[in-house]
């Protein structure tokens, strides 16, 4: 393996002289052979600053360095951002080849996009969305300039994986094969990621027909320094009004100690509180009389701003800690960052290892913080405030991080109908007019859309015909209708995703806010708002209006939950470390503590109470006039059975993947789940009939009900699993 470096252009040999490796790393070297040969795709999985990117361009670009026309790369990524950071690092070694790069966004210099559509040649980097709008637009040029491409690759793929936008671009790669007549010699495709669950599944993602094998290239020899801490703060249940100091001050206070001086990311997970945490920690900068360190970076801000901050940290010229939600996560390079800061629970365990590699990313050990706030425990506290569960949740997604080494792994069963739809109009678009079998074969008996049955497909057509999306011609093709025209004339049809609409919350003649509806909400279901509890009254998918009324009960929880779906191996962790006692992680013939005296303290109670409720014999808790379940499973599972318990006249809310039934008794619900267990069940589609707002992608309101509630109910249920579940109680 030492010498594969000489199978290399000469030229890229002398790059890696001048950067004065002495070697190259594992994955760099393993990578070369197989992605030469251009007869296999290619997985590299390796940590951040691994020099996954080198590992793909060092050969590719040697397989295309006397390609003289022609683009030989096609180079995709989820971020504009990202683009414009790779075109920077590959300047040096393009530039010693001749070779030319081209960033292709909207933002990108349109002389640039000029040379390439006049001379076509080099590495094109592009987002799904740009090369959408190409396909559509000048498929001709695209057949034309990509007529001798090499290879596909894929940057921070676990960011596609099951997701609407990377079935788009699985149909995409599919498409631009099919233009290029490559179907039966495909393009070699290279996945680039840190963070893929179940691994050995990921090469059906990246090309689920098949057609080429996949080699697997992972970093065995890596070794990281990690340094975690979790903190934890209690939240007082009265506040001093002449001096009031809550948990959220003091984890600014210590923010403002960690962060001054120094380059770091503080993850806040919600738009709202990054901004208050930007604003508190630079009113603390304003008190002590010295500049302001600390700036938000969120989607919602403006491109400048977030730019702004990119550079000032990649200049490391001045202290800069940025409070940011997910827009910071991927690897654009932001230069050195001293530490990392979570700010409440992660979402997922990929997400916080994407964190938790952007600092130490020079050789220097990664730091990670967990700030965790809890309420104070009164007489009248909610059984998941006394689990501390949000502080277990973190706990348990660090020790799967460090012991386990395990990612949430793709959801496979989705079916992605609103791609689907999108997809049918982009590929008339492209084409001018195209026969259904025609269609069907490339989108789904070929392509990625393969859980899709003809039965399905057909009904689609049906209603996009009916809705005026598309019109079948004497001759058998379909074609575009009235509204398919102006939909796909428009240019922000490209895209496959959109944010969560937010739905205004109305009590009585009151607003009381908005709330995003990227989870399962049903009449009859419980929700916390603004700190107070609320039963759903009725949801108006019109008027994007959800009516509540306040609901009886005690003090709702702290921690809801983050909206985002928590897979069944966290919640079973955690239901691991409160039966052990024991968060600690094993290390040789030692244990490591990585939590300080407040969340040792808060871990105690949460175990205390875990006990003396039996939860680790139980599943049903009575508390008050309240009965909790305890399922210690993924969202998908609690949604179903808090779903099936509304449907059969019980009010319940779902907290922390806790479900929350309202003025019932314990004896009362347990009879309940054992009828259910006994009984024929709905099917997930079933199920999802019975929720009103569920048209939650981007075309969903042009699909068919009966598709909405088969891919709804795919997406937010798992009737298996919660029939396993419930067989307890039969």
């Amino acid at each position: 393996m030492r010498d594969e470096h000489e199978k290399l252009d000469i030229r890229v040999r002398r790059w890696i002289f001048q950067q004065g490796w002495s070697e190259l790393r594992e994955i760099q070297s393993l990578a070369i052979e197989p992605i030469l040969s251009a007869k296999t795709d290619v997985l590299i999985s390796a940590s951040t600053a691994a020099g996954k990117t080198e590992a793909f361009f060092l050969p590719a670009i040697s397989a295309i360095a006397e390609q003289q026309k022609g683009v030989g790369i096609l180079y995709i990524s989820p971020l504009k951002a990202l683009i414009n950071d790779q075109d920077r690092r590959l300047e040096s070694l393009s530039d010693l080849l001749d070779m030319p790069v081209t960033p292709w966004h909207g933002d990108s210099p349109q002389g640039k996009k000029n040379k390439l559509k006049t001379s076509p040649a080099g590495i094109v980097l592009i987002t799904p969305e740009s090369l959408e709008s190409l396909l559509i637009r000048d498929a001709g040029w695209v057949k034309s300039a990509f007529s001798l491409l090499r290879y596909v690759v894929i940057d921070e793929f676990h960011a596609f994986l099951g997701s609407e936008r990377g079935h788009h671009l699985l149909s995409l790669l599919h498409r631009l094969e099919h233009l290029l007549g490559r179907l039966k010699s495909p393009i070699p495709r290279v996945a680039l990621s840190a963070t893929l669950g179940e691994i050995e599944k990921v090469p059906l993602a990246l090309r689920p027909n098949q057609s080429l094998p996949c080699k697997i290239i992972r970093d065995t020899n890596a070794v990281s320094t990690l340094k975690v801490q979790v903190k934890g703060y209690v939240n007082p249940a009265q506040v001093d009004i002449e001096e009031p100091i809550d948990a959220e001050y003091k984890i600014c206070q210590d923010l403002f100690k960690f962060c001054r001086g120094g380059n770091h990311l503080v993850f806040a997970n919600s738009r709202n509180r990054t901004e208050i945490i930007a604003a508190t920690l630079s009113d603390m900068c304003d008190q002590q009389h010295v500049p302001n360190e600390f700036f938000p970076h969120h989607g919602s801000l403006s491109k400048e701003l977030r730019e702004g901050l990119e550079k000032r940290l990649q200049q490391e010229h001045y202290p800069t800690t940025a409070v940011c939600t997910m827009t910071l996560e991927l690897g654009i390079d932001i230069g050195k960052v001293n530490s990392v800061v979570q700010v409440t629970a992660p979402h997922s365990v990929s997400s916080l290892r994407q964190r938790m590699g952007r600092s130490g990313r020079r050789g220097g050990a990664s730091i990670l913080r967990m700030l965790i706030a809890e309420d104070e425990l009164t007489k009248d506290s909610n059984p998941i405030d006394k689990l501390r569960l949000e502080l277990i949740q973190s706990l348990a997604m660090i020790r799967l991080l460090i012991s386990s080494k395990w990612y949430e792994p793709a959801d496979t069963s989705l079916y992605h109908f609103s791609t689907l739809l999108h997809q049918i109009l982009a590929v008339i678009a492209q084409w001018g007019g195209i026969r259904a079998d025609q269609l069907y074969n490339l989108l789904c008996k070929e392509g990625p859309f393969q859980n899709i049955s003809a039965a399905d497909y057909k009904a689609i057509l049906l209603h996009m015909g009916s809705s005026e999306l598309i019109t079948q011609l004497g001759s058998g093709e379909l074609v575009l209708g009235v509204l398919g025209e102006r939909i796909t004339g428009h240019y922000s049809f490209y895209a496959v995703f959109k944010t969560p609409e937010e739905f205004r919350i109305v009590s009585g003649t009151k607003t009381l806010g908005t709330l995003p509806i990227d989870s399962l909400v049903l009449v009859g279901q419980h929700i916390i708002f603004g700190g107070k509890r609320w039963i759903v009254k009725d949801i108006d998918s019109d008027k994007k209006t959800i009516y509540v009324e306040r609901a009886k009960g005690g003090k709702p929880p702290k921690f809801g939950g983050s909206g985002m779906s928590v897979h069944d191996v966290v919640r079973q962790e955690m239901f691991k470390i409160l039966s052990d006692g024991d968060y600690r992680i094993a290390v040789a013939d030692q244990k490591i503590d990585f939590a300080d005296a407040n969340a040792r303290e808060l871990f105690r109670e949460s175990v205390a109470f875990f006990n003396e409720a039996e939860l680790r014999q139980n599943s049903l808790l009575q508390h008050g006039n309240d009965v909790y379940i305890f399922t210690w499973h993924g969202d998908k599972v609690v949604n179903t059975i808090a779903a099936l318990l509304i449907m059969n006249g019980y009010e319940a809310g779902v907290y922390a993947g806790v479900i929350e039934v309202s003025k019932t008794s314990l004896t009362d619900v347990a009879a309940s789940l054992r009828s259910l267990s006994l009984r024929a069940y709905p099917t997930a589609a079933e199920l999802a009939d019975s929720v009103l707002e569920k048209r939650v992608d981007k075309f969903d309101e042009f699909l068919p009900e009966e598709v909405i509630s088969l891919g709804y109910g795919a997406k937010v249920f798992d009737m298996n699993d919660a029939h396993c579940w419930l067989k307890k109680f039969s």
